[in-house]
């Protein structure tokens, strides 16, 4: 039986081998389309995000000002991104009139399949990269925001020739006809579960991937670190969107001589942020569905709930919720939460924790608070993750010149700003030779001094 989205492709590949979508002009148009499409709806998404689970505006108009600043960011660079880059080559070939050139040129037609958290930003950042470096695009959004889906599927043909960028709808019948169909690249954000199964798909077709996915994000609160901060920094980069993003702080692990000082004030800086009943508050966002509830609701033990602690399946609310003290052997530290349920532990010995921590999955993120170099070093130098902030949480991510991805199990691949224009262009390699320089290197080679004509080389 024939693939549905066979079509789709097939028209998006032969306009790339046209080669139109490799010029300046294309890719300047591309982004403008975007940033229109972007600008000219800002409350239509914003309402749509609300409609899905209940967004607050600032969280709504952050994903239209991020995206709107990536497209910034290329336009004012993109001649310089696309211009062939010198390079250094061996000196005996350079000093006879050789020399090395860069070029980056785009895969082809690329699949952006996107999460449901930030379904918007998600979904259009890793888009405009591809478009900047002359990739055609095929959009997936999250089937689980389906307000914020029909508003793309309405949109999209109204900004772009569908050659260009196009959209698919739909669940998982959908994502699997797209990933049995042979794309130049594919770009997915998500969880591990579905990643693996999107690399599984990708490695029929030797088709490059970038996966974003996620995992437990630690977070090291010392003895030197400034509570107060580390406390609001921590709450607003858990809570928000209601614990439903890849780059939340998972759990806690604080230095017990500063424990009982932090647990308090980060209670207190949850009820500043959300007030004392959250269920009320404009600014908490609700679960993308009554499952993830259920499931995140599970996670709360009442013998460790120090804050928080209600729930409502119907609602699909949580409360922000602190588990202390915490153990490895709790159901929240068995898995990403991702929810506003947060696990705090404490620590007395770093090295002893540290070795704890690295010897379980690589996440996406980590944080740390301290004012003492000596403790971020050693955590920098001994723990692989895939990026995070010092005494910050989460706003790493945002940063066009920070490059964003994950390692390990919370992903493969980076992306935002200039590496987010080389993940999505292959990189051809050029050794531009000198047209009337003879090389005595070839057969026959008796009587020829080898190592002398081979160390043009080196």
């Amino acid at each position: 039986m024939a693939n549905r989205f066979q079509p789709l492709l097939d028209a998006q590949r032969g306009h790339f081998l046209s080669d139109a979508t490799k010029s300046y002009e294309w890719r300047i148009d591309q982004l403008d389309r975007m940033e229109r499409m972007l600008l000219d709806n800002k409350e239509a998404f914003c309402a749509a995000l609300y409609q899905d689970f209940g967004k607050p505006p600032f969280e709504q108009l952050f994903e239209i000002t991020v995206p709107a600043g990536v497209i910034r960011y290329y336009r004012e660079n993109l001649k310089d991104l696309m211009a062939p880059q010198p390079v250094p080559i061996p000196q005996g070939l350079e000093a006879t009139g050789n020399r090395g050139v860069v070029y980056k040129e785009p895969y082809g037609v690329t699949l952006v399949i996107g999460p449901f958290n930030a379904p918007i930003l998600l979904l259009l950042d890793p888009a405009i990269a591809a478009l900047a470096a002359g990739n055609t695009v095929i959009l997936k959004p999250a089937n689980t925001t389906p307000a914020t889906a029909a508003l793309f599927q309405r949109l999209v043909p109204a900004y772009f020739d569908p050659r260009d960028v196009s959209i698919v709808t739909g669940g998982r019948e959908e994502i699997a006809d797209l990933l049995a169909l042979p794309f130049d690249f594919i770009f997915f954000t998500g969880s591990s579960a579905v990643g693996k199964v999107v690399m599984r798909a990708a490695a029929e077709n030797l088709t490059p991937v970038i996966l974003e996915l996620g995992g437990q994000n630690p977070t090291i609160v010392d003895e030197t670190a400034n509570l107060d901060i580390a406390a609001e920094r921590i709450a607003w980069g858990h809570n928000a969107i209601s614990g439903q993003w890849c780059i939340a702080p998972g759990y806690v692990y604080v230095h017990e001589s500063i424990a009982d000082a932090f647990i308090a004030k980060l209670k207190a800086a949850i009820v500043a942020m959300y007030g004392d009943d959250p269920i009320k508050s404009p600014d908490f966002a609700r679960m993308i569905s009554t499952h993830d509830t259920e499931r995140v609701a599970s996670y709360i033990l009442p013998d460790k709930v120090v804050h928080g602690g209600r729930y409502d399946i119907a609602a699909r609310y949580v409360e922000p919720t602190v588990l202390y003290p915490s153990t490895w052997d709790d159901p929240a530290l068995q898995q990403e939460v991702f929810g506003p349920v947060l696990p705090v532990m404490p620590y007395r010995d770093l090295r002893a924790m540290i070795d704890i921590v690295k010897r379980r999955p690589k996440s996406l993120a980590a944080y740390i608070f301290s004012k003492r170099q000596e403790t971020v070093d050693y955590i920098l130098g001994s723990l692989s993750f895939g990026g995070g902030c010092v005494n910050q949480t989460n706003l790493h991510c945002w940063i066009d010149s920070l490059p964003f991805g994950g390692v390990g199990y919370s992903g493969m691949g980076k992306y935002y700003g200039k590496a987010g224009f080389d993940a999505l262009s292959n990189t051809k390699a050029m050794l531009i030779g000198n047209p009337d320089l003879r090389l005595d290197v070839f057969p026959p080679y008796a009587g020829k001094d080898i190592e002398k004509n081979l160390s043009v080389f080196s």
